[in-house]
């Protein structure tokens, strides 16, 4: 039998170094399915419940490989569905590539069934390079230029396979006029700043005396060369969601996270300081950053077009971090050690206690924050921990301590629901071998999280260490939401929108063939993590937490406290709650004399 397109497609991706795609099957990519399946293994196909999870799973193999992610998918609906994942890895800049099937060539142009105009429906997520292929030989150089494009620009491609294309016998392109020979392969280039340039960003930090440090995603890897920055300028350093791992936060001048989600040590760095390094960060929240000509500032990023957006910075460094530091460094001059250092550190100290004293209070009829405290010391070497958005990811923000070696990541510019659990997925077959732990919403998982652990049923014996847990936080209430009424809009909560059903996630887990564990009480929450990562096969730890424990910003703001009284005032339906235990002793700024 001939070497059809289908077969030519699943080789090349093959010689690309591709390991693993993620998708869901339909007639409109049947042809690649098939060649899949004659392929004897090169490439292993892992089927998600969904394609929007398969898209979210491509996007987190990508960021914990460092490779290019691939998902697949069919035409109309199937393609549709992968929108929002795509959008997920666009703009935490990963290499994604997705291949969709199209209805045959002849029907296009005559709404034909599942007929989609695909080119346009995907333009704006993978901008950069979308096509449709009308013959066997442009097979080859779409899957060359998608690829190379996506590694090099760290953005999403997509490739459009008619149905009818793919069974047909794939040709070289001749040696003829109109037509390209593309070839496989990509390194990426070395990036490092000008001498000049270098030196007026050294002017700029050997002036200052209060050096604020912000890293995010792109200082992944260059944790050395942070560290060694840091110290020649006895520099506090916040981190960026994305960049939770990228430092570990056992060095006592790392602050923690910044913004919403962040703490009061980087709210103070970033309104004490007089200088500002950010190192590969995208973080929007400029009202956390410092005032705009107070400071001076310097930024290095790989994508000239992120620098001085969020900041004006008087010198933008296009680079690597690791290398542009690496150049930097022999040019700073040691600063002291004490005075602003020695502060730093001391609000540190003083924050990790904050954070213990408030995860212990008491709660009905569990305090979320606890959670996750009881987790942080009980992490596995080398752990993946992945979380969605919503309150959980301020407890995953605030009180994990990442250690070096472990990697985190959630869905950063998107903020999409439904993230966790298709990371947690992905990051197995990226490092088979690492301990996975997901910290999950209830509103997340009753939307698209819970299916996926029909994945994880189906695919959890091929993996080397078979470590894989999901926290559920079961508060019968999208949470985050709720909080920001009150807090921004001055609204009290919206029983009909922000309360959700009940679910037993725990008694779903046994249901499927995992290990559900449950806890309500708050003594049982550090015995259930160590029998959580004790046990042989993946676990849904079900935990009923308080809503009313605020998830609130660092720094509580005059107009913040107005509309939380306004909110308040107008009867919030949980009023009770809200003004007891921890949420009280977080308050009581805001509501002096409230008990």
């Amino acid at each position: 039998m001939s070497q059809t397109v289908g077969d030519f497609v699943v080789q090349r991706l093959h010689d690309w170094g591709v390991e693993h795609i993620f998708g869901y099957p339909g007639d409109g990519i049947n042809g690649v399915f098939g060649a899949l399946n004659r392929a004897g293994g090169k490439i292993q196909f892992i089927q998600a419940r969904h394609e929007e999870m398969a898209a979210f799973m491509a996007s987190a193999y990508a960021k914990f490989s460092g490779r290019l992610g691939v998902c697949i998918a069919t035409s109309g609906p199937g393609a549709s569905h992968l929108v929002t994942g795509l959008y997920d890895a666009l703009m935490d800049h990963q290499p994604v590539l997705a291949i969709v099937g199209q209805q045959a060539r002849n029907a296009l142009g005559g709404q034909y069934q599942q007929e989609l105009d695909l080119v346009s429906m995907f333009k704006d997520v993978a901008g950069a390079y979308v096509a449709q292929a009308s013959s066997p030989a442009q097979a080859r150089h779409l899957i060359d230029r998608a690829a190379r494009i996506a590694l090099a620009r760290r953005t999403v491609t997509v490739i459009i396979l008619p149905n009818d294309l793919q069974d047909l016998s794939y040709e070289d392109p001749p040696r003829a006029h109109g037509t390209l020979h593309s070839g496989i392969g990509y390194s990426a280039p070395k990036t490092v700043p000008h001498d000049a340039d270098l030196d007026r960003a050294a002017e700029v930090l050997n002036a200052g005396s209060k050096i604020a440090m912000l890293i995010g995603a792109g200082a992944l890897g260059a944790a050395d060369e942070v560290i060694a920055v840091a110290n020649r300028l006895s520099a506090g350093c916040a981190k960026a969601l994305l960049g939770k791992a990228a430092l570990p936060d056992d060095l006592p001048w790392v602050t923690g996270s910044i913004g919403l989600l962040g703490t009061e040590p980087s709210y103070r760095l970033m309104t004490e300081c007089d200088t500002l390094l950010m190192v590969g960060s995208a973080f929007p929240y400029s009202e956390f950053l410092p005032q705009e000509g107070s400071v001076r500032g310097v930024q290095i990023d790989i994508d000239a077009s992120m620098l001085s957006i969020r900041f004006p910075m008087e010198v933008g460094l296009v680079g690597d971090a690791a290398e542009t530091l690496r150049a930097l460094l022999p040019r700073l001059r040691q600063k002291p050690a004490d005075g602003w250092r020695s502060g730093i550190e001391e609000n540190v100290r003083s924050w990790w206690k904050t954070l213990e004293d408030r995860a212990m209070q008491p709660a009905n009829p569990v305090n979320p924050q606890r959670v996750t405290w009881e987790l942080s010391p009980r992490l596995p070497e080398r752990a993946i921990i992945t979380s969605d958005s919503g309150s959980c990811a301020n407890w995953y923000a605030r009180d994990l301590k990442m250690r070096r070696g472990m990697k985190a990541s959630l869905s950063g510019g998107l903020a999409s629901m439904g993230a966790a659990v298709p990371y947690a997925i992905a990051a197995k077959y990226a490092h088979p071998d690492r301990p996975v732990i997901a910290l999950v919403g209830d509103g997340a998982m009753q939307m698209n999280n819970m299916a996926e652990l029909i994945t994880v049923a189906k695919y959890w014996r091929e993996w080397k260490d078979p470590r894989w847990i999901v926290c559920v936080f079961n508060n019968e209430d999208l949470n985050q939401v709720t909080w920001e009424q009150r807090i921004i809009n001055g609204d009290p909560k919206f029983e009909a929108s922000q309360r959700i059903p009940n679910v037993s996630y725990s008694r779903f887990a046994d249901l499927i063939g995992l290990y559900g564990i449950y806890v309500d009480h708050p003594d049982q929450v550090a015995s259930a993590w160590d029998q959580a990562l004790a046990s042989k096969i993946p676990v849904v730890l079900e935990v009923k937490t308080d809503p009313e424990v605020p998830p609130l910003p660092p720094h509580i703001t005059f107009e913040q406290a107005k509309n939380f009284s306004i909110a308040l005032a107008k009867g919030d339906p949980d009023e009770v709650g809200v003004l007891k235990g921890t949420a009280r002793q977080v308050l009581e700024s805001v509501l002096p004399g409230k008990k």
